[in-house]
């Protein structure tokens, strides 16, 4: 399990800036979600794939991570069990762009914090990961 606390990152004022972690393999998404995030406020840290995550580092440091559910290799639901497994209380929040009632009880059912399907509410991404983070004990 990683010993470490959330790190955030501090503005030169001290005010702390929530790292937010996005994986997908879609170009799009990724540049999508940083642009959102980056615009309310948030640090925002990209990736391709898991493998790519898993091998950053980020793990120890991200605040949240919003991950694709369907991606090559190691897909969403195996990132997600990988990152409860080192912490537990970190926030999830898996995407996808299949419908699918009962992949999305899974997720929430192995502990992501929710689930979105694509294109998502981007007023609805922020809501969700302000929630996130104002509830995760380990802030």
């Amino acid at each position: 399990m990683v010993e470490t606390q959330s790190i955030a990152l501090f503005t030169m004022a001290n005010e702390l800036i929530p790292v937010v972690a996005a994986v997908d393999d879609d170009f799009r998404v990724r540049e999508s979600i940083e642009s959102l995030l980056e615009s309310a406020g948030y640090a925002t840290i990209l990736f391709a794939s898991a493998e790519e995550f898993l091998g950053s580092g980020t793990l120890g440091t991200a605040t949240c991570v919003i991950t694709d559910v369907r991606m090559p290799g190691i897909d969403g639901f195996e990132l997600q069990r990988r990152i409860k497994r080192e912490r537990p209380l970190l926030p999830v929040i898996l995407i996808s762009a299949h419908h699918n009632d009962r992949i999305r009880q899974k997720a929430i059912d192995e502990g992501a914090v929710d689930f979105l399907y694509k294109p998502f509410d981007g007023a609805e991404l922020l809501r969700i990961i302000r929630l996130a983070l104002n509830n995760n004990p380990e802030k």
